[in-house]
Parts: C-alpha cells; structure tokens; sequence
C-alpha cells in the first residue's frame, strides 16, 4: 500500500469513532446566500452545530474552488492550488459536507462535481464563503447531537482539519452575521438514533479503517454518511489505478455488511480529482487506498 511521508509527528490514535446520535432531514437552501451562509440558515431551527450533508442540484455563481497540489514548501506534504474562479454560472450535480466550528463560527468542508457554462464536468474543493446560491439547493443533511465536527490542528500534517469532538447535546447554533433574512425550518426526520462521528488518519487504508472501527463497536451494518476526505492516489476493486498521489475524495455511496466470514465489509463508492486535473469515480478496493490527508465521515448502524 502507498504511503505518504507528512512533516509532523503522526498521533498514536489513527482512527477517532466518537460516538453521537444522529437525525435525518430534508432541507432547501436558498438562493441569494453563500454556501456556508446557506447551510448555516437552514440547518438553525433544528440548532445544529454539526452534521453530514450530500447536496444536489442548483446553479451557482460566483462559484471558486481549488485543486489538490503538489506542496511549495516543507511545512506540508501536499498542498492546494491557487483559487479558480468560474467565469459563468456552474450546475452542481452531488457535493459531500462536513459542517462544524471553526473558531467557534459556522464552517463546513465541501467537496463536489458540477459542470460548467459548455458542460464540462469538474471536481475539486469549494470554498464555502466564496460560492453563491443562484437558485435553490436540494441538501440531505444528517444532524449530529452529542458529538459534531471542530476544526482544530493537526501535529501530523500541519494543517488545521475537521475532528469529531463529544460536544454538549444542547450547544448554541453559531449562524454567520452576514445571513439574511428568516430562517427556513427543515422537515423533521426520524427519532435520533445512534450514529459514530469518525475521522481516519492518513496512511490508514479507508475501508480497513472502517471495518476495524465496526469490529470494534460490535457493527455489522452500517451506512457511510457524507464522506469528505483525500487519498494517496486510488486502486478500485475493478482493476483501475489512479497514480497521482494528491487527490480530493467524495463519497458517493458507502456501506458496511457482513462479508463471507461474517466480519464487516466495507464498500465505499467514490469520486476524485487528482493534482494533474484527472478525474475518477469507482468502488475503493480494500487495503489498498490509504488515506492522504484527512477523511471525514459518520457511520450509522442500520
């Protein structure tokens, strides 16, 4: 398995499952509103501070973003590049969201497929002040009480990322200043149920992680919830290789299930672009896609 070398020391704990409960909902974000801001507003009656999404639909504009990169400097190992900014609106197709705090403040972690003006079809990191809502948004949000996403520094990479924390299970909503107007409500889901807030480190192969974090808390099924992270490069189950090694990573689908010995199996079902502009989509196959960076996930048991 492929390996990356990060300038700062690795943690002993490779893998963090906090535990949380979860709550399914609908939600229509509104046009006129940054990303963040957009989120932020919708999710504030249910006085979420943090939760999972998968997004479709919807136009936007303006509309930045940036690509995985190859590092200009020791401090990391990869980096990102300069910001893109589309020149005409762009149509997304599906995005996964981490949303937590940062600083105390709303903020979230996006990771997307969209098409632009002539119809071609981009993937990359959108930067969540930066792309505005030009019509509404369809969002599947999983609400997370108990335990929610922070970002906070990282010893290993030297970057500040998104971690799952225990959190109070009544914590204020932080709404952003610049939201405007009422605030739409979402339709409730079901009664919470249980549900693990996971980040995997990197060099951790993503469903080894999965399984082992599933053997660990008795778990044989289970659904993967967003799903924001980056690999080293991609090896899928039929064969196909991506080798770049910077990649940004989505989950389009994921799922864990008892496999022929009864242990969990996890199949996990991606979308990436790589720093030379390469794009893939396929099933990871297992213990051979460690992660580069971060992943970001909830696993909740079905």
């Amino acid at each position: 398995m492929r390996h990356i070398q990060h300038p700062g020391t690795a943690a002993a704990q490779r893998n963090t499952a906090v535990n949380a409960s979860v709550q399914s909902c609908q939600l229509q974000l509104q046009p006129g509103r940054s990303l963040v801001a957009a989120l932020t507003e919708a999710l504030a009656p249910s006085g979420a501070t943090s939760a999972v999404l998968t997004l479709s639909g919807g136009e936007l504009f303006p509309f930045a973003h940036v690509m995985p990169a190859l590092s200009k400097s020791p401090a990391h190992a990869v980096y990102f590049s300069d910001q893109f900014d589309a020149q005409a609106a762009v149509q997304l197709e599906f995005a996964t969201v981490t949303y937590g705090l940062r600083d105390g403040q709303a903020w979230l972690h996006c990771h997307a497929v969209w098409a632009d003006a002539e119809g071609v079809k981009h993937c990359g990191h959108l930067l969540p002040d930066e792309c505005m809502l030009t019509t509404s948004l369809q969002a599947q949000a999983w609400v997370l009480t108990g335990a929610g996403f922070e970002v906070v520094p990282d010893e290993e990479t030297h970057f500040s990322l998104f971690k799952p924390v225990a959190w109070p299970e009544k914590m204020p909503a932080q709404t952003p200043e610049s939201t405007p107007g009422p605030t739409p409500g979402p339709t409730p889901g079901p009664t919470a149920r249980p549900a693990l807030a996971i980040r995997i480190a990197p060099n951790q192969d993503v469903c080894n992680a999965l399984e082992s974090i599933c053997r660990e808390h008795g778990i044989q099924h289970a659904s993967v919830r967003g799903g924001v992270g980056s690999t080293v490069g991609a090896w899928f189950d039929d064969g196909r290789r991506v080798e770049a090694f910077v990649t940004e990573t989505l989950v389009r689908h994921g799922r864990v299930h008892p496999g022929p010995d009864g242990q969990p199996l996890a199949e996990i079902d991606v979308s990436m672009v790589d720093h030379l502009g390469g794009q893939a989509s396929g099933r990871l196959m297992r213990g051979a896609n460690p992660v580069l960076v971060t992943f970001e996930l909830v696993l909740e048991p079905t």
